[in-house]
């Protein structure tokens, strides 16, 4: 997928065709992108596995097949200059869509394997757990949104259009855009809630990663109950996050013009995680009392070893 990333940027340097209003080498490079940090994660968690190793070894692999038929298929319909998604124009492209539909399906039954394992897994370092459990959890459900999109939009019927399905709700695909991600800027987006939810997958590690990386300098990360409370916190206002960005999109509210109800919402999720994330730290606190005991013990402690 690397390799495929590099190759998509020099599609976009010397291909200047354009389709449904992006460069058309733009969704082969950013489905590639996208797949790096997903099956690196998935590698990494899978390394994590006390048992159970040989299922996740398959489960992995039917992964990356899956993925890279995908690729094959986006990057084989980017060069014919044709649309990859919701493709019904000729028999040849429907096919070519079907067969992107089964492996999504695949993918997302493989990436339900290792969610189980690691449901099941006894990892010793608690925080740690969480993240990879609710990141996984996260990130099928921000699969399982593609799902919503292969709808037929209005206007458009299946086995009768041309194009059945859209990322854009409320508006045609392929009009005003936002830079780099193209999500609408006039209607809502489901790819904004797909992208968000897949990618809790790395962003719950890394913040473990962050907080273990920080415990020697701050005395209240070094506790691990606190390190486990902020992984809680922020899982959940990870997934509070999804549910309204996916609820902004299906009511056809672009991400960048929130209504008062979207910003009343989001101000509540943030207000939460102010209030969690300060209850978690006092939490880890040492009390005077604990403190003193503490003191008062390392010199005994000093004179038994003596």
């Amino acid at each position: 997928m690397a390799v495929m990333a590099v190759v998509s940027v020099v599609g976009l340097v010397v291909d200047d065709r354009v389709l449904v209003g992006a460069p058309i080498w733009s969704k082969p490079f950013k489905f590639a992108v996208s797949f790096v940090p997903y099956c690196l994660s998935l590698a990494w968690m899978l390394s994590l596995l006390p048992k159970g190793r040989r299922v996740g070894w398959w489960a992995g692999t039917v992964v990356v097949l899956a993925s890279v038929v995908e690729m094959a298929v986006i990057t084989g319909q980017a060069v014919r200059g044709k649309r990859s998604h919701f493709n019904h124009e000729t028999p040849f492209d429907e096919a070519l869509f079907n067969v992107m539909a089964v492996t999504v399906v695949i993918l997302w039954a493989g990436t339900l394997v290792v969610a189980v394992l690691l449901l099941r897994a006894r990892i010793a370092d608690r925080a740690t757990a969480w993240a990879m459990r609710s990141g996984i959890l996260l990130a099928l459900s921000g699969a399982a949104v593609g799902f919503l999109m292969t709808r037929p939009a209005p206007g458009q019927r299946s086995g009768v259009s041309k194009v059945v399905g859209a990322h854009s709700v409320g508006v045609p695909d392929g009009g005003p855009g936002m830079p780099l991600t193209g999500w609408s800027t006039t209607g809502g987006d489901l790819r904004v809630p797909h992208f968000f939810g897949m990618h809790a997958l790395q962003f719950l590690p890394l913040l473990v990663m962050l907080l273990t990386v920080l415990a020697p300098r701050f005395a209240r990360l070094a506790d691990e109950r606190v390190r486990l409370r902020l992984v809680v916190l922020a899982s959940g206002a990870y997934a509070a996050a999804f549910v309204l960005v996916l609820w902004q999109a299906l009511r056809g509210q672009p991400l960048v013009h929130p209504d008062a109800a979207t910003l009343g919402a989001a101000g509540v999720i943030l207000l939460a995680v102010t209030l969690g994330t300060l209850a978690s730290l006092r939490a880890g606190a040492p009390s005077p009392r604990t403190a003193t005991r503490a003191e008062g013990a390392a010199p005994a402690a000093k004179g038994l070893t003596s």
